[in-house]
């Protein structure tokens, strides 16, 4: 089975990565007892990177997982802390939920972020007070600005990037897929690790789920790619694609006809536009009084509906 190595981390990973965001509550929902079971199934058959966040409130799952498991698992997660105490609280708290020492990574998670190194430097210096702690191996950084991206390359004390990238460049903030791709080989020129995000545009192209996840593979400097997975049969379909280019024509129709959406029930939103915050791709407007999404433009990444204080969003 194919391994990469996570730039100059010395962190060995296989390049299909978890991507633990639609187990929760934000999209699929599923219990920690389920969605343990599917990273199980992944992990057992070579998966060893799990890509998480204080977000995605799926340490449960991960951690129903891990219950006796021998194998080695590395651990990323995310803090979309405004400032240094929280980013903090935010790292502890899931290194208790998950019961670890150490996460092998923490990003910086900056998505609408232009500048993280000036609008967020209190969070990356508290990460790295954290690392010299031993609470964190590495410092990264997630983003959907290719200025964040680029910048990243004269940051040495960032060690691994992960940045949206997609055949269609559906959800980058400030420009093309050419121009991401172009900022990750400036990264991987300069030792950075780089797993990517949103190669199926939160499920926007899961019609051409093949083409896609081919086209993100094939970006040169990228490591691994983070692929949100709901069954069994999606995870060896995906591992048989990643690591052999083979792709059973029957399984992969089924997979390509699902459709996913973001669902607001309309009927109890309060217009309260927070949700308007909270989205990196301009997707929503609050039309009178009641919020409402740009289908065409919004990526189901779910951030949306953990900023509602209603809880009447949802990733279906």
């Amino acid at each position: 089975m194919k391994q990469a190595t996570l730039g100059n981390t010395g962190l060995t990973i296989n390049p299909l990565v978890f991507g633990t965001l639609p187990l929760g509550p934000l999209q699929a929902g599923l219990s920690p007892e389920e969605g343990g079971r599917l990273i199980r199934h992944g992990l057992e058959r070579g998966i060893n990177l799990l890509d998480t966040a204080e977000l995605y409130q799926s340490y449960p799952h991960i951690k129903a997982a891990l219950d006796g498991f021998k194998g080695k698992v590395h651990i990323v997660t995310k803090t979309h802390a405004p400032d240094g105490a929280l980013a903090r609280a935010h790292v502890e708290r899931g290194l208790r939920e998950l019961g670890l020492e150490c996460f092998d990574v923490v990003h910086l998670h900056g998505a609408k972020i232009a500048d993280p190194f000036t609008e967020r430097k209190e969070v990356l210096e508290e990460l790295l007070k954290m690392k010299e702690e031993g609470k964190i191996a590495h410092v990264g950084l997630s983003s959907h600005y290719i200025s964040a991206i680029r910048k990243a390359a004269d940051h040495p004390e960032v060690e691994v990037i992960h940045p949206l990238i997609n055949m269609n460049g559906m959800g980058i903030i400030d420009g093309s897929a050419e121009e991401m791709s172009a900022a990750i080989r400036a990264c991987k020129a300069a030792g950075k690790g780089i797993y990517a995000m949103k190669a199926l545009a939160g499920g926007n192209l899961i019609p051409q789920a093949r083409q896609a996840i081919r086209y993100v593979l094939n970006v040169a400097g990228v490591d691994g790619v983070a692929i949100g997975m709901l069954s069994e049969a999606e995870i060896d379909a995906n591992l048989a694609l990643f690591h052999d280019d083979v792709a059973d024509e029957e399984t992969w129709k089924g997979l390509e006809s699902r459709r996913r959406s973001l669902r607001i029930m309309g009927n109890f939103c309060k217009g309260c536009e927070n949700c308007l915050d909270a989205c990196a791709s301009g997707a929503l407007s609050v039309v009178d009084g009641k919020a409402r999404v740009n289908e065409e433009t919004c990526i189901l990444c779910g951030y949306c509906a953990a900023s509602c204080p209603e809880f009447v969003i949802r990733v279906v």
